[in-house]
């Protein structure tokens, strides 16, 4: 019986280490955690989610899969009511501002023990940005396409000090080296979004005009370079 599990999701687990305790936090129909433990990847599968309907349907999946004697499920607001005795946290298919707010809650997260896999929806420059104030940083990053949309997939850890430009909140080293043939496309719209961002701006100037303005000519050389044979 397949699992029926979307490109975006699929990107997360290929960041899963073997053997790993995973907390899918969010979990909604539990498929990511299920898929995991079919295939031989997680040791175990804590699943939250913050809605009592979506984690009784993980809970029927998981019997359905004959995997239910490894997964332990939560209902709880972010990482506050589940264990913390996992080594990978997965937030999938969330906004910044709600995956921001779970990891301000959860301050403990701050430790070399603990890895996050990061599927976020939107505002990703700025999830970037509170990653790396926060200590965390990114160390690989890769797309996903599912219908027309591109989602980038993340893995952060705790590493205080680092940093990047602006244009890398955008566009992240760990993305670039990744290879993925998404990336051309993926890169075409951001600096065709920041474009309408800095055109938009270029009546008022400004600091803020100046600043994107940066970004964008960055952008640009990182396409360039990218489409060159």
């Amino acid at each position: 019986m397949k699992i029926p599990l979307s490109n975006r999701l699929l990107a997360c687990c290929g960041f899963v280490n073997p053997g790993d305790r995973v907390a899918d936090v969010g979990c909604d129909h539990g498929y990511l955690g299920i898929y995991l433990l079919k295939n031989g990847i997680a040791g175990s599968v804590i699943a939250s989610d913050i809605k009592e309907g979506p984690l009784q349907s993980a809970l029927r999946n998981a019997v359905k899969f004959n995997v239910r004697d490894k997964m332990t499920f939560y209902l709880s607001n972010g990482v506050q009511g589940i264990p913390r005795d996992f080594d990978t946290l997965v937030c999938a298919g969330m906004g910044a501002d709600t995956m921001m707010s779970v990891l301000d809650a959860a301050p403990w997260l701050k430790d070399t023990k603990y890895r996050l896999i990061l599927q976020c929806q939107s505002k990703r420059p700025e999830l970037r940005k509170y990653l790396y104030r926060q200590g965390y940083a990114i160390r690989r990053e890769t797309l996903a396409q599912d219908g027309k949309f591109l989602y980038p997939v993340m893995e952060a850890v705790y590493a205080p000090g680092e940093s990047l430009t602006g244009a890398e909140f955008y566009i992240t080293p760990a993305l670039l080296a990744s290879g993925s043939p998404l990336l051309p496309a993926f890169l075409r719209r951001v600096t065709g979004g920041m474009q309408k961002t800095v055109d938009g701006l270029s009546r008022s100037g400004g600091e803020k005009y100046r600043e994107y303005l940066s970004i964008l000519d960055e952008l640009k050389q990182k396409e360039n370079a990218l489409c060159q044979p």
